[in-house]
């Protein structure tokens, strides 16, 4: 899954750090979701969204892959 997230982090002007503190997760998993390694639970989803005030699909892009085209 993709994301915007480090884009969207720096337009507000936020540390990893900073963002970590506020989501009450370590910087490392903050790192690990903007490159891309991790993809968040549902309940970090919705708290990253909720921080930034948009729609978790203005975060996370969900690309479907060849693997899933039979559901």
């Amino acid at each position: 899954m993709k994301n915007r997230l480090e884009k969207i982090r720096k337009q507000h002007g936020i540390t990893q750090e900073e963002l970590a503190q506020k989501l009450e997760v370590s910087r490392q998993t903050i790192g690990s979701l903007e490159n891309g390694r991790y993809n968040p639970s549902i309940l970090l989803a919705f708290k990253i969204s909720k921080f930034f005030n948009v729609s978790i699909e203005e975060i996370f892009i969900y690309e479907e892959s060849s693997e899933n085209e039979n559901f």
